[in-house]
C-alpha cells in the first residue's frame, strides 16, 4: 500500500507540516509528496537539510484548466475580479482602484464574481457589477469577454486558480508578486508594489495602450501550459514511479 499526500496550502500553516520535525517524519514515512506549485514545495523545505536527498518523493503537481479557441475580437471593455471579497484578496484596494478606473474611462465596465459573509466592503459604481456567487462554468464563459483580469491578494496564494483560467480565456492578467502567483503565467503583469496607485497604473496603462493589452491576451492564451492533459500525464508519472 503507497501513501501519497498532497499539498494544496501553504504546508507551513497545515496542521501536522508546521514544524521541521513534523515535515521530517512525512518525509520519512509518506512515498509520495505533491504540491501544487514549486512556491509551496520551497516552503515545505524551509529549515530542512538537503533537499535533493528526498527528489524522488517530492513533486509539482499544478492545477489545471481547459483551453479553447478564443475569438479576441469578441473580447469586451470589461474588468474583472474573482474570488473572495475580502482583505486577504486585495478587494479593498481593486474596490478603490476600480471606481477611479470606470470614472476616468466611462466606456469600461466592471464585473465582480464572488461573495464574503465575514467581511463587508461595499463599492458602487453605475459601470461595476456584482455578481456574487457563480459556478465555475459561468465563471469560464465570462472570462471569454472579459479583457483585464484583476488577481491583486495580499495573502501568499499557493498557486493561483483564478490568474490560471484568466490566462486560458485569453485575459491580460494583473497580479501580486504573491506565493505561487506568478506561476500561473509568464505573462502577467506583476504589481511591483500593492497599492491602489500601482494597481491604477497598471489598469490605466494597458486601457490606454490598445496594442500591449491585445499582445498580453494572445500571450496568456498561446503560452497556456496547465491544460488537463498536461496534468494527467504529471499525475500519471507519479504514478509510474511507485
Amino acid at each position: 500500500e503507497k501513501l501519497i499526500l498532497y499539498f494544496h496550502n501553504d504546508p507551513l500553516t497545515m496542521s501536522g507540516s508546521k514544524t521541521t520535525e513534523e515535515r521530517l517524519y512525512l518525509l520519512n514515512n509518506i512515498d509520495r509528496i505533491i504540491f501544487n506549485s514549486m512556491w509551496s514545495k520551497k516552503r515545505f523545505f524551509i529549515g530542512l537539510p538537503d533537499q535533493s536527498k528526498f527528489s524522488n518523493k517530492t513533486f509539482v503537481c499544478y492545477q489545471s484548466s481547459s483551453k479553447t479557441k478564443i475569438n479576441f475580437k469578441k473580447k469586451e471593455k470589461i474588468i474583472s475580479f474573482i474570488g473572495k471579497l475580502n482583505r486577504a484578496k486585495g478587494y479593498d484596494l481593486f474596490g478603490e482602484t476600480i471606481i477611479k478606473i470606470l470614472n476616468k474611462h466611462k466606456e469600461w465596465n466592471a464585473k465582480v464574481i464572488g461573495d464574503e459573509p465575514r467581511e463587508r466592503l461595499y463599492y458602487r459604481h453605475k459601470n461595476l457589477k456584482i455578481l456574487g456567487f457563480k459556478n465555475n462554468k459561468f465563471i469560464l464563459n465570462s472570462l471569454k469577454k472579459i479583457s483585464i483580469s484583476i488577481i491583486c491578494s495580499r495573502w501568499n496564494e499557493p498557486f493561483g486558480r483564478t490568474s490560471l483560467e484568466a490566462a486560458s480565456r485569453g485575459c491580460a492578467v494583473i497580479i501580486s508578486d504573491r506565493g505561487g502567483l506568478p506561476e500561473t503565467t509568464p505573462s502577467a503583469v506583476i504589481l511591483k508594489r500593492l497599492s491602489a496607485k500601482d494597481l491604477f497604473i497598471a489598469i490605466d496603462n494597458l486601457i490606454n495602450n490598445k496594442k500591449k493589452l491585445l499582445e498580453l491576451q494572445r500571450q496568456n492564451h498561446l503560452n497556456f501550459t496547465y491544460t488537463h492533459k498536461f496534468v494527467a500525464n504529471i499525475i500519471d508519472d507519479i504514478r509510474k514511479s511507485l
